[in-house]
């Protein structure tokens, strides 16, 4: 895992999660809601948490599902 996240950004925990009881899961970054998924692939998602191994693999399962919505230039919360 020290190829994928090499400025360990994960380590920070930038993604939560929350699952409604519908089995609806919202993706927060950073506070703000990034991804809702639903049916299959919710399921999927909460299969994947719950088969992860520590807390950065968690983070890293967030990080893809959300995809490629940071570039890298945007500013950091003051």
């Amino acid at each position: 895992m020290e190829n994928i996240d090499k400025r360990n950004r994960l380590d920070e925990a930038p993604f939560q999660y929350r699952i409604n009881k519908d089995q609806t899961v919202f993706i927060d970054y950073e506070g703000k809601q990034v991804k809702i998924l639903k049916g299959k692939e919710a399921e999927k998602f909460i299969k994947n948490v719950n088969a992860a191994e520590n807390d950065k693999a968690v983070q890293l399962i967030m990080a893809k599902i959300t995809g490629n919505f940071k570039r890298g230039n945007e500013r950091k919360k003051r």
